[in-house]
Formats: C-alpha cells, sequence, structure tokens
C-alpha cells in the first residue's frame, strides 16, 4: 500500500467511512430502479406477475438472453461469496440480504450486502 494510500483510507489500510454510504444509496437505487421496471412490466402484461412470461422476455432476444445469464451468472457466484464472507466475519443479516435478492432485486441485495459488511469492518476495528 502506498503512502497515498494510507493517508485516504485513515491509516488504517480500511477504504474510507464514506463508502458504505455509497452502498447503501446504490441499494436504494438497487431496489427502486428494478421495481419501475418491473411495475410498467405489470402495467403492461396484467396485474398478476407472469414469471414465465417475464423469462420469456428476458431472453426474447439475444442481446436479452445475454444480460440475464451475466446476471445469473454473476449473482450466483457472488452470492455463494456473500454466504462465505458473512460466515466469516460472523455478520448479522444475511437472510434478510437473501430474501431481498430475491424478492426485491440483486441490485438491491449486493450493495446492501456490502453495506452490512463495510459496518461490520469497522466494528471489528473498533474492537482490535
Amino acid at each position: 500500500m502506498t503512502t497515498d494510500e494510507i493517508s485516504a483510507s485513515g491509516g488504517s489500510g480500511r477504504p474510507l467511512r464514506w463508502l458504505r454510504w455509497v452502498y447503501l444509496a446504490l441499494a436504494v437505487a438497487g431496489a427502486v430502479l428494478p421495481w419501475l421496471a418491473n411495475l410498467a412490466f405489470i402495467q403492461d402484461y396484467g396485474a398478476s406477475f407472469d414469471i414465465g412470461l417475464f423469462v420469456a422476455l428476458a431472453n426474447a432476444n439475444p442481446a436479452a438472453s445475454s444480460l440475464s445469464r451475466d446476471l445469473a451468472i454473476g449473482a450466483t457466484a457472488v452470492v455463494l461469496w456473500m454466504v462465505q464472507e458473512s460466515r466469516r466475519l460472523q455478520m448479522r443479516g444475511l437472510p434478510w440480504v437473501l430474501l431481498g435478492c430475491v424478492t426485491v432485486a440483486f441490485a438491491f441485495g449486493a450493495p446492501l450486502f456490502l453495506y452490512l459488511r463495510e459496518r461490520r469492518l469497522d466494528e471489528l476495528d473498533r474492537i482490535s
């Protein structure tokens, strides 16, 4: 780590405290923006959320298929890491994060996990 990196991190080797708030803001955006699209889907295709139609439309062309597959593979890898990391750090809240990934959006759950992780790392820094 360079001298500039150490001074930017407050000398602890940890990122600046503001990073956790960026993650929280991204979690909020990750909850709102996908659900705006979900609401538009419901408005266009009927009040019941037809998951089969949703998946079919998410794979309607090669570009959509690419994004869907990219998200599925990337999200799977990140969820596995989140489970391991939360165990390693003895974090609280993982069930809520995983529930948020499934019911709200992965774009909500992943930044929420990063926020909680930063908060836990700050707690561990204070303890040691």
